[in-house]
C-alpha cells in the first residue's frame, strides 16, 4: 500500500484537515458551570464544546423559539401575513397575562392583535399571552397546537424534544435538549433569512408600555442576533444564542445556570472562545484534484483523483499544528477505471482523535489495454522493471 503526504504534493494541503467534524473531547480544553450546553459551527456543524448536550431538559421559555418557527412557516407558505390579527381570547389573557406571574404582552383580551406585534412581543417580551394566542389561531386549542409543535419539531430532526404548550410553562412532560435546540436555531436562522432580525431587536413597545429584550448578549461588543433566553425555577437560568465573525456563525445552548448574573457570563465567555481558539478552512472545493494514481495495463498512464464535495474543516490552532493527512491506495491500480470509482482514501489522524476518511474517486474513465497491448506492458515491466 503507497502512503503519500499531502504536504510534499501541494503547499496547501499543509493546512490540517478536520472535514466538518469535531469530537466530544476537543470540547473538554474548556469547562462549563452550566448544567447543559453545547457550542456548535454552523457551516461545518463541528461541535466545539458540549456538555449533557443529549440530556433532557426543561427548555423554559427557549421553547417559544419553535412557536415562532411555527408562526414563520405560515408567513413564508403565505397563508398568513404580517398585517393579519389574531383574536386574544380570556383564556389568553388568563394563562399569559401578568396574573399568571409569567412573561406577559400585556394584551387586553376582546381585542385583535396584529401577527408583526405578536412577534415581537415572543421574541422581545417572552409574552406568554402572546403564545396562547398564536396557538389559538393556527390551531383548535393550545394542547393541539403543542401536538403540532412536537410533530414538526420531529421532521426538523429535534428528536428528543416534547411539547406540552406553546409559552415553556413548567410541565413534567414539556422536555428538550441543548441539542435540539441549537437545530432548531440553526433551522430558523437558514429557513428563515428575511424574518430572523426580529430575534435581535432588543425593545419592544406594546399598549403603551416599553419591554426590553431580556438577551443580555445583544448588549454587548460581541457580534450577537439572538435568540431566546428562558428562566424557570426548575430549569435554571438558560440561553439560546447565535454569534457571527466574519463568515463564521456559532450557536450556543446553556441551561441550569443560578442566577441572571451567570446567564450574562458564561454565553459571553463561551462564545468568545469558540470565535477566538477556532476557525473554518476551506480545503478543496466540490470536484477539484487532489492527485494522481498510477494505472496497470491501462490505456492512460494515470488517472486524476478528486474529492466529491466540498472540504470545509473547523480546527483549532493546536490541532492544525498536530494533524497529519495522508493518501491511502494500492499502487498501481489495474485497468479497467470507471468514472467515479473509489480508488484511494484521504486519512487525517491527530492524537486523540478517531481517524478520518475520505474517499478519493477517479475523475474519468481508463479502458484496459487490449491483447496486444498488455503483453507488450507486460514483458517491459518484466524486462525492465516499468509498470503499464
Amino acid at each position: 500500500m503507497q502512503s503519500t503526504r499531502f504536504s510534499r504534493a501541494r503547499p496547501i494541503l499543509k493546512m490540517l484537515i478536520l472535514f466538518a467534524l469535531f469530537w466530544a473531547h476537543q470540547a473538554q480544553a474548556i469547562e462549563s458551570i452550566a448544567k447543559q450546553a453545547i457550542l456548535i459551527d454552523t457551516t461545518t456543524g463541528a461541535v466545539l464544546f458540549g456538555k449533557n448536550a443529549d440530556m433532557p431538559m426543561p427548555p423554559s421559555s427557549m421553547s417559544k423559539m419553535m412557536t415562532v418557527y411555527m408562526l414563520f412557516e405560515r408567513l413564508r407558505d403565505g397563508s398568513l401575513s404580517m398585517d393579519d390579527t389574531f383574536s386574544i381570547s380570556e383564556n389568553a389573557w388568563r394563562k399569559g397575562g401578568a396574573k399568571s406571574g409569567g412573561s406577559t404582552m400585556f394584551l387586553i383580551p376582546g381585542k385583535k392583535v396584529r401577527v408583526e406585534d405578536l412577534i415581537r412581543g415572543i421574541i422581545v417580551q417572552s409574552g406568554n399571552d402572546a403564545c396562547i394566542v398564536v396557538a389559538e389561531g393556527l390551531a383548535s386549542s393550545e394542547e393541539a397546537f403543542a401536538e403540532e409543535m412536537t410533530a414538526r419539531a420531529k421532521e426538523l430532526g429535534l428528536k428528543n424534544s416534547v411539547f406540552k404548550n406553546s409559552t415553556g410553562w413548567p410541565d413534567p412532560e414539556h422536555l428538550t435538549t441543548a441539542r435540539d435546540l441549537a437545530i432548531l436555531a440553526q433551522r430558523t436562522i437558514e429557513d428563515f433569512p428575511g424574518f430572523y432580525h426580529y430575534y435581535k431587536e432588543t425593545e419592544f413597545t406594546y399598549n403603551g408600555i416599553r419591554q426590553i429584550n431580556r438577551n443580555p448578549l445583544l448588549y454587548r461588543d460581541i457580534e450577537v442576533d439572538g435568540l431566546k433566553t428562558g428562566h424557570t425555577q426548575d430549569a435554571g437560568y438558560g440561553l439560546t444564542a447565535s454569534a457571527t465573525k466574519g463568515d463564521r456563525r456559532l450557536i450556543l445552548v446553556v441551561n441550569g445556570l443560578a442566577s441572571k448574573k451567570e446567564r450574562r457570563r458564561e454565553p459571553d465567555r463561551l462564545l468568545a472562545w469558540g470565535l477566538r481558539e477556532f476557525n473554518n478552512y476551506k480545503l478543496f472545493s466540490a470536484g477539484e484534484e487532489v492527485t494522481k494514481a498510477e494505472i496497470w495495463l491501462g490505456k492512460e498512464a494515470q488517472v486524476a483523483l478528486m474529492i466529491e464535495k466540498e472540504m470545509l474543516i473547523t480546527l483549532s490552532r493546536k490541532a492544525r499544528r498536530k494533524m497529519k493527512v495522508a493518501v491511502h491506495m494500492e499502487s498501481p491500480v489495474p485497468a479497467p477505471i470507471a468514472k467515479g470509482q473509489k480508488i484511494a482514501k484521504l486519512v487525517v489522524t491527530a492524537p486523540g482523535f478517531d481517524p478520518i476518511e475520505v474517499p478519493l474517486i477517479a475523475t474519468q474513465p481508463v479502458e484496459r489495454l487490449g491483447l496486444f497491448g498488455r503483453l507488450g506492458t507486460a514483458l517491459k515491466a518484466i524486462i525492465w522493471g516499468e509498470p503499464g
